[in-house]
């Protein structure tokens, strides 16, 4: 519903931001506005994204081991793991490892 792959939340779609709210609502009554409903589902989506790049991406391993350890939801071809191809790319090349920053 809210995928991780998109680089901010200003690139998720409507419908998918839409379609989340339209969820929350069926199961609760609320008295704020569709737009601080909307505000908090991003702040949720970037704080679970940033646990996922801590968790999976910036710990002290091979750039080999962080490819195969993708998340479940990151898609293949989504920039991060774009930029992991990358760095491992060089880090062949060069045999130096490259910082993920």
């Amino acid at each position: 519903m809210l995928p991780i792959n998109y680089e901010s939340w200003h690139q998720m779609p409507d419908s998918n931001k839409n379609q989340a709210l339209d969820n929350i609502k069926e199961r609760f009554a609320l008295e704020v506005s569709d737009t601080y409903v909307k505000k908090a589902l991003g702040k949720k989506w970037r704080d679970h994204k940033s646990t996922l790049k801590k968790e999976y991406f910036k710990k002290n391993i091979s750039l080999e081991e962080k490819l195969r350890n993708v998340p479940q939801g990151m898609l293949r071809n989504s920039r991060l793991v774009k930029k992991l191809d990358a760095l491992s790319f060089l880090t062949l090349q060069t045999g130096i490892e490259m910082d993920l920053q």
